[in-house]
C-alpha cells in the first residue's frame, strides 16, 4: 500500500487529524510523513515484529517522538478517553476480531474524538462480491488474515452509530480488491 495514489489517500485522510493520536496497525510506518503539525503525541500499535525495523528506521527519519507498542488492536492497554484521534489505514481487514477491535478504538477515544479510516473491502457490485468472496480464505492465508469482503462502512458505523464515509473504487487496482472506504467517526 506504498507509492501513488495511496500517499494521496493518506494525505487526504491524515490532513485533520490532531492533539494525542493513537495509530491501529502502524505497520512500516507509512503514515508517518503524512501527520500534520497538529499532533501532539503519536502511539502507534501492530502486533507484526516483523515491520518493526522498517517502521524505527522511519520513526528515527522523523522529528515526531512516536511511542511504539508490539501489540493487537483488539486489547488496548489505554484507559479510557485517551486519545483526541485513532486512525487506521488498510488494517481492519486484517485484525481477525474487528468487532472488538473498533469497540477498543471507540473506548480509547475521548468524548467528541474522531476514528479517522481507509479500508478496502466488500463492493456493492454483484460480481465484485461474489469473487471477494471466493478469494477471501485464500487472501487470509498469502496476506497476513487480510479479508477482501469486509463491509466496513457498516462495521464502523455498528460501534460508533454513524460515519462519514467516501466509498469508490482505487485507481490502478484489480476491482476485487480496490474498493475502499474513507471516512471519519466522531464518539
Amino acid at each position: 500500500m506504498s507509492g501513488q495514489p495511496f500517499a494521496r489517500y493518506r494525505q487526504n485522510l491524515l490532513s485533520s487529524v490532531q492533539g494525542n493520536v493513537l495509530e491501529i496497525g502502524f505497520g512500516t510506518g507509512l503514515n508517518l510523513s503524512h501527520y500534520p503539525d497538529s499532533v501532539k503525541s503519536l502511539t502507534v500499535v501492530d502486533p507484526n515484529p516483523g515491520c518493526n525495523a522498517i517502521a524505527a528506521q522511519r520513526i528515527k527519519a522523523s522529528s515526531m517522538t512516536v511511542e511504539m507498542r508490539l501489540l493487537s488492536g483488539e486489547r488496548l492497554p489505554f484507559t479510557e478517553a485517551s486519545f483526541d484521534s485513532v486512525v487506521s489505514t488498510w488494517t481492519l481487514c486484517s485484525i481477525p476480531k474487528v468487532e472488538q477491535a473498533l469497540q477498543e478504538i471507540y473506548r480509547v477515544l475521548k468524548p467528541g474524538g474522531h476514528f479517522f479510516f481507509i479500508e478496502h473491502g466488500l463492493s456493492p457490485q454483484a460480481g465484485i462480491r461474489t469473487w471477494q468472496n471466493r478469494l477471501t480464505p485464500l487472501q487470509k492465508r498469502i496476506a497476513d488474515g487480510c479479508h477482501l469482503n469486509r463491509p466496513m462502512k457498516d462495521l464502523v458505523t455498528d460501534v460508533f452509530g454513524s460515519a462519514e464515509v467516501d466509498e469508490f473504487y482505487a485507481e490502478g487496482m484489480p476491482k476485487v480488491t480496490a474498493y475502499f472506504y474513507q471516512g471519519k467517526a466522531k464518539k
